[in-house]
């Protein structure tokens, strides 16, 4: 009986991650890092705007392998949990003190995109 139980709970709890809105990613894109020493300052106060939302990054690079066009210097995902909770991060103190720095040593661009549900 208490095994029925589990396995009844454990298929309502899937039922309800199904029914669960896509989340949302925060893209960086940066072309070219024109002042290495400020953008060095960026990435140690990157990380705690970041999980101070729940964010994770998902990617984090400059190891890009080109296919077709222009690839840039260096890329950057974030996963949320829902774009108002992207919004909110992109809104905060600390990531706008993230973004002034990326602005001052980056040409680059970054955006926010909603998951696709499959």
């Amino acid at each position: 009986m208490l095994a029925g139980g589990a396995i009844g709970a454990t298929a309502v709890n899937g039922l309800h991650a199904q029914g669960k809105a896509p989340g949302a990613y925060a893209v960086v894109d940066i072309n070219a890092i024109t002042n290495p020493d400020v953008f060095k300052t960026l990435l140690p106060k990157s990380g705690p705007a970041v999980a101070a939302f729940g964010g994770k990054f998902i990617v984090r690079t400059e190891k890009i392998t080109n296919i077709d066009g222009t690839s840039p210097s260096r890329f950057v995902v974030i996963a949320f949990d829902s774009v108002e909770q992207a919004q909110a991060w992109n809104k905060s103190t600390a990531q706008q003190e993230v973004e002034n720095i990326r602005k001052q040593s980056t040409t680059s661009r970054e955006f926010i995109v909603e998951g696709m549900s499959n």
